[in-house]
């Protein structure tokens, strides 16, 4: 929906001969090169927090002919506040096409003033084609963003690919992009060499990694590649790293529906619940609301109008954390009146829309990273999968058959990710899996399955979110910061509450 040793490291970063996983060696003149960090452009990168520097690092564009064309990636940084620093944290929020530059801010205030904020300079990485990186993947113009572009491989609200428009939009992903030959250079294994680059010129010997969400992918595959590489690892909310494509969506969309149960009571239980009293009749409330969308937007103040996939994305949205479930309530009770005010600007927030009407190309590049990394489904498959995805999440369910082709046929396949990854692997040390209970986005059996591919220890985090490690909470600090900094884990069972 468009809702991370048989190697050795010589002292300029460079691969040894002794290294079987790794390719494609990054050339030494990308691995010393000098960030330049300077104050952010405000404007462009969307950072307005003082403590955040910027740089651009190059990388190159396809790591098999390294002396071609350089592409540049957006580099964000807050140092350390003490003297006795251990080196960099280099962290991801997911996506994968999310901008990451941000995402320092956001860990910084949740670590405040322990033992991980004093010891590391905290530093992110917009993955190439993402964000503040250049070429930057764009897809679709904002006027087709607002009339529903599909930006998933399996659609999801009522939409359908077909093969015209799917091959249409590969076209377009191309031209806008910068070419068939950059659109195919956007995959997760790229973005995990980019990483190691990234480690080289920051001076850390070995990578300090925390990602959520697709960043638990990137985290895997940079393990994969780079084992002997990795110093410590925190993987939060994991996509599990067993399931394929279609896999993965009956196990996602299932435990969508459970977080979309718990809005349901806790809206039924506040009282005045647009959805009715009953827990059990939810759904169908919902789909009163929602369908008629289907034939007749419902209209804003603005002038713009929510349609059906609109309003999944909106509920969507509240389902990443109950943070969000009031407003979601507050929407739906407002779309029974009539109005859709609500319900579109939650839209707008998960569709990374500003107030002047632009998108962030977030939801495009996740589109062509996922196309690039997934197997390539039949029609029949991807129709097939629909079908039981609007089975298991029936909130989403438009109530007819949707046929469908998956939107990436004809993407370039080079750097299909093979199903399972991240298994099997030796010399890593000891990393860190944070999974939440309630997790509906990554469910939290797939941090289980994570945490035991790569023989890591798991933090369970009883709660209903996507995520945990930016929670602010003392429990979950208290265990990540000290494995951050010390490299040690309680041996006791961990456990935290949300």
């Amino acid at each position: 929906m468009s809702t991370a040793a048989l190697w050795t490291v010589t002292s300029c970063g460079t691969l040894s001969s002794e290294e079987p996983n790794s390719s494609y060696p990054a050339p030494a003149r990308y691995e010393s090169q000098t960030l330049d960090f300077a104050p952010c452009d405000q404007t462009a990168a969307g950072i307005d927090d003082d403590r955040v520097e910027c740089a651009t690092l190059e990388v190159p564009l396809d790591y098999a002919s390294p002396d071609g064309t350089a592409i540049e990636l957006g580099i964000s940084r807050i140092r350390a506040t003490g003297t006795d620093r251990v080196g960099s944290v280099v962290v991801n929020p997911g996506g994968p096409g999310a901008p990451s530059v941000g995402f320092v801010t956001a860990v910084a205030d949740s670590w405040a003033d322990g033992p991980a904020r004093q010891q590391f300079d905290i530093v992110s990485m917009d993955p190439r084609g993402v964000g503040t990186s250049r070429p930057a993947i764009d897809c679709y113009t904002d006027q087709e963003r607002d009339d529903d572009a599909i930006v998933s491989g399996i659609p999801a609200g009522a939409l359908a690919w077909t093969a015209d428009s799917a091959r249409s939009v590969l076209e377009q992903c191309a031209r806008r992009s910068g070419g068939m030959d950059v659109l195919g250079q956007m995959g997760t294994e790229n973005a995990a060499r980019d990483l190691d680059v990234l480690r080289a010129v920051l001076g850390d010997e070995q990578l300090t990694f925390l990602g959520a969400s697709y960043g638990t992918r990137l985290g895997t595959i940079y393990a994969q590649q780079f084992p002997s590489r990795v110093r410590a690892m925190v993987l939060d909310g994991a996509v599990d790293p067993r399931k394929n494509v279609l896999e993965r969506q009956t196990q996602l969309f299932a435990g969508v529906q459970r977080s979309f149960d718990e809005l349901s009571r806790y809206c039924v239980d506040r009282g005045n619940c647009p959805l009715g009293s009953d827990p059990a009749g939810t759904v169908d409330a919902l789909q009163s609301l929602l369908r008629p969308l289907l034939d007749t937007p419902a209209p804003t103040a603005g002038g713009r109008r929510l349609t059906y996939f609109a309003a999944i994305e909106a509920v969507t949205l509240g389902l990443y954390s109950s943070q969000a479930w009031d407003s979601v309530i507050t929407g739906l009770a407002e779309l029974r009146a009539g109005r859709a005010d609500v319900m579109l600007a939650l839209r707008d927030v998960a569709a990374q829309r500003g107030p002047d009407g632009t998108y962030t190309n977030s939801s495009e590049a996740t589109l062509a990273i996922n196309c690039l990394d997934e197997i390539r489904p039949t029609p029949e498959q991807t129709t097939a999968v629909v079908a039981e995805v609007n089975s298991l999440a029936p909130y989403m369910d438009p109530g007819f058959d949707v046929d469908t082709h998956y939107g990436c046929e004809g993407w370039p396949d080079e750097q299909v990710l093979d199903y399972p990854y991240g298994d099997n692997l030796t010399g890593l040390p000891e990393t860190l899996v944070v999974s939440v209970t309630g997790d509906g986005l990554t469910p939290h059996e797939g941090g289980v399955a994570l945490s035991e591919m790569l023989g890591a220890r798991l933090l369970t985090v009883d709660g209903e979110q996507h995520g945990a490690t930016i929670a602010a909470n003392a429990c979950i600090n208290e265990i990540v910061e000290h494995y951050l900094v010390n490299l040690n884990i309680p041996d006791n069972q961990l456990r935290c509450v949300l």
